[in-house]
């Protein structure tokens, strides 16, 4: 009776210590595949971050990434002050993606990178006083931010800043650069060249027949 008891003993530590064993490694093996997973995030390339900022993709990128470069975006918007990246922190914070919420210090970051010609904030910009979001609703501003995204090429702006004209907003005297512009560009997404025929059929209307054949001209590059 004693010896079975000694074995039941000796079984059940050895039950127990292959339990342990097998726990330990199957934690270890789920750390690692959690880490294999987790992979190290590069740095942003200026050009890749215009591209997604002009697609509207930058926010849902850097939640994609698991807000692992929030300090490297933090030092280049407020250090370097690259407009890209200055752009890139003011709607992070302006949305409270990745950082605290912080509306007005996000629309600081957009509008210094507006200052330094950044069409993406300047569409952006326009956009949010044509339609007053985290601002009041403020044409002037709306179709001076458009204007200026137009003139750099921002596709989406140089469409808005046309429909914009056609509804009575703006000055006549913008009609020909407006039309001169979307006439000129190439366009690949079905809905929004869609948009840009209609808002040239419309804008066509209200000028001189000589004035919509002087804006057909090519743009220079």
């Amino acid at each position: 009776m004693a010896n079975n008891n000694s074995t039941l003993k000796q079984t059940s530590v050895a039950v127990c210590a292959f339990a342990t064993l097998f726990s330990l490694f199957t934690t270890a093996n789920s750390q690692a595949n959690e880490f294999d997973n987790l992979k190290v995030v590069q740095i942003y390339s200026q050009e890749e971050l215009i591209g997604w900022i002009n697609n509207n993709t930058h926010l849902t990128r850097v939640k994609e990434d698991r807000c692992q470069l929030v300090e490297d975006i933090e030092a280049r918007a407020q250090i370097v002050k690259t407009p890209a990246y200055q752009f890139l922190w003011g709607d992070m914070l302006a949305w409270g993606v990745c950082v605290d919420k912080n509306p007005e210090l996000g629309l600081y970051y957009m509008q210094q990178a507006a200052h330094q010609g950044l069409p993406g904030a300047l569409e952006q910009l326009g956009r949010y006083y044509a339609n007053g979001i985290l601002v009041q609703q403020d044409d002037k501003r709306a179709i001076n931010y458009l204007r200026e995204a137009a003139a750099l090429g921002h596709i989406k702006a140089r469409v808005q800043f046309a429909e914009y004209l056609d509804q009575g907003l703006g000055s006549p005297l913008d009609f020909e650069d407006a039309y001169h512009w979307l006439h000129n560009t190439v366009i690949a997404d079905k809905k929004m060249h869609k948009r840009a025929e209609k808002a040239l059929a419309s804008l066509a209307t209200k000028m001189p027949e000589r004035l919509v054949e002087k804006a057909k001209r090519p743009e220079q590059k």
